[in-house]
């Protein structure tokens, strides 16, 4: 069971699939990927420079990954500038550090708007389904490298070779999808192996649980403005203080 009362109201048209036409992306900053704010500027600088852009993007995972907390935050228009002077983060504001850091290298970014089955969650919340949104809005990122788009499931590998290194994304646990890129194939169309590592059960198949494909957009900025986030101002406003800072994995205590 999930639930639509959390949800922002949106408009049918607004929702449909897109027709598919280029998106060139941008390196430009954005109210949310203010790149050329002093913290990400920081974290920047402390990337090796061999010149590489994809090594450059891991190198820039690996500190966001152990710098910014895991927690369960649900403004996805925050600065990312603000998630690292924070030291905490949803999945979706950590990739927007990435983003931001990718757009400082000079790398295009662009997202990739899917809405997903609110059940996709369930394993993190099995005691608070009927408050899962019904669909939830994801920004998946695609990084421009060496002339192709790269998602950032790729970024360290081909989901073939990343299925059949490890088990699959469970979505509970301290792990998020962010997370997740760095040792496994995360598949939402349908490309990988059936399983991860030959384990049966372990699908990297995601793609039932894409509800729509909203097509690319230049920045998660406009991918925001034109269909809104996750949860209304309301529920945002209201649930902010305490899951921007429930790290992802920690039990809730119930009774």
């Amino acid at each position: 069971m999930t639930s639509r009362l959390l949800m922002p109201c949106r408009r049918a048209d607004a929702v449909r699939a897109r027709t598919p036409e280029p998106v060139r992306g941008s390196t430009r900053p954005t109210a949310i990927l203010d790149w050329e704010h002093p913290a990400l500027r920081a974290l920047v600088e402390r990337i090796p420079g061999n010149g590489d852009a994809r090594e450059a993007l891991r190198a820039a995972h690996g500190i966001i990954a152990r710098e910014v907390r895991p927690v369960y935050s649900v403004d996805d228009r925050r600065r990312a500038s603000l998630t690292l002077e924070l030291g905490r983060g949803s999945c979706s504001q950590r990739m927007a550090v990435l983003e931001a850091v990718a757009r400082a290298l000079d790398v295009p970014t662009r997202v990739r708007g899917l809405l997903v089955d609110g059940s996709f969650w369930y394993p993190r919340f099995p005691h608070l389904k009927p408050l899962v949104p019904e669909q939830v809005l994801l920004a998946w990122p695609e990084f421009l490298l060496e002339g192709a788009w790269v998602p950032i499931a790729e970024l360290f590998g081909t989901l073939t070779e990343l299925s059949a290194t490890s088990g699959a994304f469970t979505n509970k646990g301290g792990e998020t999808l962010f997370d997740a890129v760095a040792r496994t194939a995360v598949d939402w169309d349908g490309t990988a192996p059936a399983s991860c590592a030959g384990a049966p059960g372990t699908d990297c198949d995601l793609s039932a649980h894409v509800r729509l494909d909203l097509g690319h957009f230049t920045s998660r900025d406009e991918l925001f403005a034109r269909h809104g986030q996750t949860l209304c101002l309301a529920a945002r406003t209201l649930a902010e203080p305490a899951l921007g800072r429930w790290s992802a994995g920690a039990r809730v205590a119930l009774g």
